[in-house]
């Protein structure tokens, strides 16, 4: 079997921290090969989503493929994989750097390298990839190209001495990058005789065409009419249409070995469509499939519920849509006492849960309302059986468990050195310990060891705001660690609520337990009985508010007489009250909940 080289083929993925200009060179790089006619061209035209142009960021990867004519006089095709920079998307990266055989990296000239800047590289690096630096936004009067140059080289180890400078937005040398990605990144290589392999890069479900398939062709050739094999899901299916993606979809006759394309062969379920799967020849098989991708494990759970229970059944086939087009969302049916029909959804962090949230209260018109998010506990029991737990409120008797292990993660942050004493304090307040302290020129990098609980509920923001949006972050989970985590109940009138209930460390649940209740003294409006808002561990009451109750005057229309006849009605009031207080019903309205949740504000 031959394989050779497709000269004229460069697959390539642009890689960089959050804003430092990836979607805006992916539209210059389209403009400048002419891609897209000037009049239909538009601001980050690859982030197709609303809310990616709103936020500014790109949650989805995409793809495109450009055609470019080098100096040399050679037409050449390039394909662009543009990816997400935030850490809860970096299995789009994953995937898309798997379809590729280099990465331009993309470094802010005024920034430097950030966290996620190391982390998007060492994947690409471990993907194999050939990686071309460029310097954007070297326009801006603060930029140091020398200064980043020498800090590329010394943190990340690469040689940036023939580093492209460029200005992304005002269009300044892209044609040197383009000459860099033809002259210094490889071809693919491929047997175009071989039977046909193809890696299966993502999918997404287009209300005409049904399933479309993104593609990379490893060996042979994918045409029309074909007879196709998913070797994972082994479903066979007929292609009806081939094509490439000039950004809109352009239907082509075939792709051939190191093209990056679509098809569409009337799939109904996206279930088959496992993205990493290989794609073959159902005639003609290959023995191997491809290793494919590590399956997503969600990190984040949260319960989302319809603010109006009537809106369920919109909801189950929102969430059963939004799954075909992101692989990484899981979710199952779940039911509270508090809030009643909803579903238990994973997600890879905090930002994924939010988008995701948005995209449903946006897309499909629902009010919604969520619980507190909450990371999955592996509990050991004294039988033996190992247990995952993911809702607080579904924890067996303590009696019966023999540990509770959580997760941790490895966090990098990069802070200006004014800021460092508030950002070790923070993570020593979360329990971290610290691995490494170190210095890349005037900025120190700390790497610790935090508990994942600690850091969903609001440890960015807390970031952000010490170090004045200087500081940069980005974690990967590490392993389970035992832990001394105990179940705090929140108890309205000597009731559990399920939807408040949260695992928290022994030594921080009195300071959570205390203000959790002062919270809900505040939010919940007064009854006509007294209502004890209480935090507990088991049976022991750690934290308590009383909220009083509403009292009538009912000794108004007495006037003179005897004291005992006053003393009769207010015995017979507080008799009332205390039945009432047994047989009352506590309304927590929903604004309560929401608030009580977001608690660590």
């Amino acid at each position: 079997m031959s394989t050779r080289s497709f000269d004229n083929i460069r697959n390539f993925s642009i890689v960089a921290h959050i804003d430092h200009g990836k979607s805006t060179l992916a539209d210059r790089l389209i403009q400048q090969t002419g891609t897209v006619a000037a009049r239909d061209m538009s601001e980050q035209i690859l982030d197709s989503m609303d809310i990616e142009k709103e936020r500014g960021i790109t949650i989805k990867a995409q793809t495109v493929r450009l055609d470019y004519r080098a100096e040399d006089g050679k037409d050449y095709v390039l394909n662009l994989m543009d990816t997400p920079g935030h850490v809860d998307f970096a299995y789009e990266v994953s995937r898309s750097l798997a379809a590729c055989e280099g990465s331009l990296l993309v470094v802010d000239a005024s920034q430097g390298v950030e966290a996620q800047t190391l982390a998007n590289v060492y994947q690409a690096l471990d993907a194999g990839h050939e990686i071309v630096t460029v310097l954007n936004k070297i326009d801006l009067p603060a930029a140091e190209p020398e200064r980043i140059k020498q800090q590329i080289e010394d943190v990340i180890g690469l040689d940036a001495s023939e580093a492209v400078p460029i200005s992304a937005k005002t269009g300044l040398n892209i044609e040197g990058v383009l000459e860099a990605i033809v002259k210094r990144l490889p071809a693919p290589k491929g047997d175009l005789e071989a039977p046909l392999k193809a890696l299966l890069v993502d999918s997404w479900y287009d209300a005409y065409l049904g399933v479309v398939v993104l593609v990379r062709i490893i060996d042979g050739v994918l045409k029309k009419n074909m007879t196709i094999r998913m070797m994972r899901a082994n479903a066979v299916y007929g292609v009806d249409r081939v094509g490439v993606f000039k950004p809109k979809m352009l239907e082509v006759k075939e792709l051939g070995p190191g093209e990056v394309g679509f098809f569409t062969a009337s799939i109904k379920e996206v279930a088959d469509t496992a993205v990493g799967d290989t794609i073959t020849d159902d005639k003609k098989p290959i023995a191997e499939p491809l290793p494919g991708f590590k399956p997503v494990q969600p990190v984040v759970f949260c319960g989302i519920f319809p603010v109006d229970a009537a809106d369920f059944e919109v909801l189950r086939s929102a969430m059963s849509r939004l799954r075909l087009n992101d692989a990484s969302f899981s979710y199952e049916m779940e039911t509270s006492a508090a809030l009643g029909f909803g579903f238990r959804c994973g997600f890879l962090g905090l930002l994924h849960l939010e988008i995701i949230q948005e995209r449903l209260e946006r897309e499909f018109n629902l009010n919604l309302i969520s619980t507190a998010p909450s990371v999955v506990y592996h509990l050991k029991l004294r039988d033996g059986e190992t247990l995952e737990l993911h809702n607080p409120a579904d924890m067996p008797d303590v009696m019966k468990i023999e540990t509770i292990e959580e997760p941790w993660i490895r966090a990098t942050i990069f802070t200006p050195d004014e800021y460092l004493g508030s950002v070790l304090k923070l993570c020593q307040d979360r329990r971290g310990l610290q691995i490494d302290l170190n210095y890349v020129g005037s900025r120190a990098k700390v790497v610790y060891d935090l508990p994942l609980n600690e850091v969903v509920f609001d440890f960015y923001d807390r970031l952000k705001s010490i170090s004045k949006g200087y500081a940069s972050f980005d974690y990967a989970i590490t392993d389970y660690r035992e832990g001394d985590l105990v179940r705090m109940s929140i108890l309205v009138n000597a009731e559990p609520v399920d939807a408040l209930s949260m695992l928290v460390h022994r030594t921080r649940a009195d300071a959570r337990g205390r203000a959790m209740c002062e919270k809900l003294k505040e939010l919940i409006p007064p009854h006509m009985f007294q209502i004890p808002v209480q935090a507990a561990i088991g049976g022991k009451i750690i934290a308590r508010e009383t909220i009083r109750a509403l009292r009538k005057d009912v000794t108004a229309k007495c006037y003179g007489g005897d004291a005992s006849r006053k003393r009769k009605l207010l015995d017979k009031q507080k008799e009332g009250k205390k039945k009432m207080r047994q047989f009352g019903k506590v309304e927590i309205p929903q604004e309560a909940f929401i608030a009580a949740l977001k608690m660590d504000s």
